[in-house]
């Protein structure tokens, strides 16, 4: 897939999931947040070693966010 194309598929589904947090969804919020890390925003052909520093900060930050979402939902359920 287009390194383009995949950047505005990536903006579309954390704004959704932006969207979800403010509804306060937050069992609908990860989904889209989570495959959006499936499209790479920045350029896929490149190694994880030869990225910039603040590359590799923004797709882990969102990770944990997803990762956050993931355990406050189950927590949730078990309350």
């Amino acid at each position: 897939m287009k390194s383009k194309f995949t950047k505005y598929i990536y903006l579309v589904l954390v704004i959704l999931g932006v969207f979800y947090l403010i509804e306060k969804s937050i069992g609908q919020a990860m989904v889209p947040l989570g495959i959006a890390l499936a499209f790479d925003p920045f350029n896929p052909e490149q190694s994880w070693a030869d990225r910039p520093v603040w590359q590799k900060m923004t797709l882990l930050v969102h990770l944990a966010i997803v990762f956050g979402l993931v355990f406050i939902e189950i927590f949730n359920l078990l309350a």
